[in-house]
């Protein structure tokens, strides 16, 4: 897997997935449950890499300019 989540991207995809982890603990019942979609950006920004990215070739990282 190569990465494609940028650091800007990345940043903003850890603190949502994180404020969507919260209402785990901030909702009752049985909406609190949704709050587990936050692992999906979550997931995503500590990887750096997103699936929905890969088919279309989209990527916000910058371009690696290292050379061996």
């Amino acid at each position: 897997m190569k990465a494609n989540v940028g650091g800007a991207d990345r940043v903003i995809r850890i603190i949502a997935g994180l404020a969507l982890l919260s209402l785990i603990f901030i909702l009752e019942g049985s909406t609190r449950w949704w709050g587990l979609v936050g692992l999906v950006p979550l997931f995503t920004g500590l990887t750096r890499w997103c699936p929905a990215y890969a088919p279309f070739g989209v990527s916000t990282c910058p371009a690696d300019t290292k050379k061996p």
